[in-house]
């Protein structure tokens, strides 16, 4: 009797703690519906703070910003990772979050000419967004890139529900339209000299860090390289930065060229 009692007691004190670890088991329990939508919103929540900053959406509100960051996708690139090529279709519209690309062309004897190189904030492939028609231009990872990448039809979407956007957008394309001019002009009446030292002191400006010795250009680059941004030989342009160095305008170092006089370069441009 006492053993069987006692025996009842035991099952007794046994189906609290077993109701409990089931509602501990049941609160726990995710299905993989809650575990993606947890994702995609923690996805979304990064998203929304690093696109912030992005001047290309300054003019986004709150809700704005929102349906941005579920719209995007993060992208990376590898260096020497072609992103795209020119004649590609284009229906993405790439923002760099951390990282440079280089916008080039390439002849039909394969000569190359660089066009631009863009850093974190800076936007690209914009052109064939816009107008459906395939990549004007190719576009390569010069370093580890990270990028947000919008779809055609979530970037018209957000310019119709936010004009101020396309305001954004006319602005960047007249100024990388001046830019090209300015390009044409350079090629037009600068010789191999002017041409390298605006080009410096064009990098220099955008991806100048100061040091001691004077403006490092942060930024790898080789005089092949160099030489698809002017628009001349590989020659041509060895001849003129090893006069540049003879000069002490500038020093170079594992790739990295650091501008030590600034107002002589500045005059050698014309």
């Amino acid at each position: 009797m006492v053993a069987a009692h006692d025996h009842g007691n035991e099952q007794h004190q046994d189906a609290p703690g077993s109701g409990v670890a089931t509602q501990v088991q049941r609160k726990n329990t995710q299905t993989p519906r809650d575990v993606v939508r947890l994702r995609n919103s923690s996805e979304s929540n990064d998203h929304l703070s690093s696109l912030e900053n992005v001047p290309l959406f300054a003019a986004l509100d709150a809700e704005g910003l929102r349906e941005l960051a579920a719209a995007v996708k993060r992208r990376a690139f590898r260096p020497g990772e072609v992103i795209f090529h020119r004649d590609d279709s284009g229906q993405v519209l790439y923002v760099i979050q951390s990282g440079k690309v280089k916008i080039y062309i390439t002849s039909q004897d394969g000569q190359e000419v660089s066009l631009a190189v863009f850093g974190p904030g800076d936007y690209f492939g914009e052109l064939a967004l816009l107008d459906g028609q395939p990549r004007s231009a190719s576009a390569v990872a010069i370093e580890p890139v990270e990028t947000f990448a919008l779809q055609r039809t979530d970037f018209i979407k957000a310019v119709m529900h936010h004009p101020r956007i396309a305001i954004q957008v006319m602005n960047v394309l007249s100024r990388r339209l001046r830019q090209t001019d300015a390009m044409i002009e350079d090629l037009l009446f600068l010789d191999v000299h002017g041409r390298v030292a605006k080009k410096l002191l064009e990098l220099a400006d955008l991806h100048g860090v100061r040091t001691p010795q004077g403006i490092r250009i942060d930024l790898r680059l080789t005089q092949g390289e160099l030489a698809a941004m002017v628009g001349a030989s590989r020659e041509s342009v060895n001849k003129v930065m090893g006069y540049f160095t003879d000069k002490c305008f500038i020093s170079s170092d594992k790739y990295k060229i650091t501008i030590m006089r600034l107002a002589e370069l500045r005059l050698r441009v014309y």
